[in-house]
């Protein structure tokens, strides 16, 4: 049996990215080939010691592996996971127990479980996971459970459905905090005014856009800023001192995920867009 490979990116400082080239900057922060059909595909970042996989079953039952990096004999000795399905509906089984999720349904996994499958025939699930050093129960948590948000306005093109799904006041979590924001026709930004929060790592999961379509992500220091432009399913990592925004070109979802310091959503530094450089 071949081993599981898992992508590893070092972290990274805020006075290296000025110096990076589009190149560097895709190849140190976006996560582009993430759902190959029967495979796992994990990328390890060293912001946070976050994990972040794409499966996609396609039909076989996908057993999720653990890897060298982790130094453990199972995926959640040490970690917790949250796993959202953007595809069609497929199960999760945690150690025989077997969860149907639909689309948006997330299922929280904590420090402690053994095996997990994954499977259905067009689910495509996204797994973020941090370190945890306390356990909690896996949790099923669908759309309609979410705590949602509705913010934004369609005059400044960021009208936007926010659905909570692990978070301090629903599911429960070391420190994993999760959801996903879905923009409205005629919207295409993510979040404006931008934001940092030095107390928390971000990855961006971008969803729902065509084969033409394209989000902008806004990253780097307000004052350094430089773009990365994202496709279809693919991730970017946002170490705590980047902004945090991005705009599409037409309308798409994405999943927002954090761990760090706190599990405080609103913990946030905002930054005007007329401070952005």
């Amino acid at each position: 049996m071949s081993t599981p490979q898992m992508d590893e990116r070092y972290a990274t400082s805020p006075d290296q990215v000025p110096l990076m080239d589009t190149a560097d900057l895709r190849e140190r922060f976006l996560v582009e080939e993430m759902f190959v059909p029967g495979q796992v595909r994990a990328t390890y970042t060293h912001h946070d010691r976050i994990v972040v996989a794409g499966i996609l079953p396609a039909g076989q039952d996908v057993v999720l592996p653990t890897y060298a990096q982790l130094r453990t004999e199972t995926f959640f000795a040490n970690r917790e996971a949250g796993i959202v399905n953007i595809g069609e509906t497929g199960t999760i089984t945690v150690d025989g127990e077997t969860y149907e999720l639909g689309n948006g349904s997330a299922l929280y996994i904590g420090r402690g479980a053994g095996e997990v499958v994954l499977t259905g025939q067009d689910a495509a699930f996204y797994l973020f996971s941090a370190p945890a050093h306390t356990a909690h129960p896996t949790t099923l948590v669908t759309p309609e459970q979410a705590n949602t948000l509705e913010l934004g306005d369609i005059t400044t093109s960021n009208r936007r459905t926010i659905r909570q799904l692990i978070h301090a006041g629903g599911v429960q979590s070391c420190q994993v905090v999760m959801g996903f924001t879905t923009l409205h026709e005629g919207s295409m930004w993510n979040t404006m005014p931008a934001h940092t929060h030095d107390r928390r790592t971000e990855v961006y999961l971008y969803y729902g856009l065509s084969a033409d379509a394209r989000v902008v992500h806004i990253m780097g220091e307000p004052t350094e800023s430089r773009h990365l432009m994202v496709a279809d399913r693919q991730a970017v990592i946002s170490p705590s001192w980047s902004l945090h925004t991005g705009v599409g070109t037409a309308a798409y979802t994405f999943i927002w995920a954090m761990a760090g310091e706190n599990k405080d959503y609103t913990d946030m530094d905002t930054c005007q867009v007329t401070e952005i450089l």
